[in-house]
């Protein structure tokens, strides 16, 4: 099973959608690892965003991510990282298709509702910055037989 990082952005909370984002992931299929409300700081967002330090947009990002906490949730599923990623949408939640994530609930680039892994490789380096090994859950949701077929475990 793959575990992907998924931060619900300070505009998930300041417009209450936490737990209709959680639930459409729930609902899914997808696994809750590990789930914990953090306070950003500069230097975790200078390593997050590094990518990005060139922009002209990287304090208005940076800004905008701590100016509430935010909720930092491991993700856990088969093909976890693409799932998320489809259910999610378009970064700019103008071009995200309706029945996603931000093509439901969003209308900008930044404020687009969730960050999300882009690679397995990514998933395993994001969730190593934000989640300590102690913070990450393994147990096996009673329904499983319900979610993938037996040849898919």
């Amino acid at each position: 099973m793959e575990k992907t990082l998924v931060l619900l952005k300070p505009c998930t909370l300041q417009r209450g959608l936490v737990g209709e984002v959680i639930s459409r992931f729930e609902k899914r299929g997808l696994r809750l690892a590990g789930m914990k409300m953090m306070q950003l700081t500069d230097e975790i967002l200078n390593e997050h965003y590094a990518h990005l330090r060139e922009k002209p947009f990287f304090q208005i990002l940076k800004d905008s991510m701590m100016s509430t906490p935010v909720i930092a949730c491991c993700l856990e599923g088969i093909d976890a990282v693409n799932t998320v990623r489809a259910m999610s949408g378009a970064t700019n939640g103008r071009n995200a298709v309706p029945g996603t994530i931000r093509g439901d609930y969003c209308m900008s680039n930044q404020q687009n509702i969730v960050h999300t892994s882009d690679s397995l490789e990514n998933a395993a380096i994001e969730l190593a910055r934000f989640f300590k090994p102690e913070e990450l859950f393994d147990y096996t949701p009673s329904n499983l037989h319900y979610l993938y077929a037996l040849d898919e475990l």
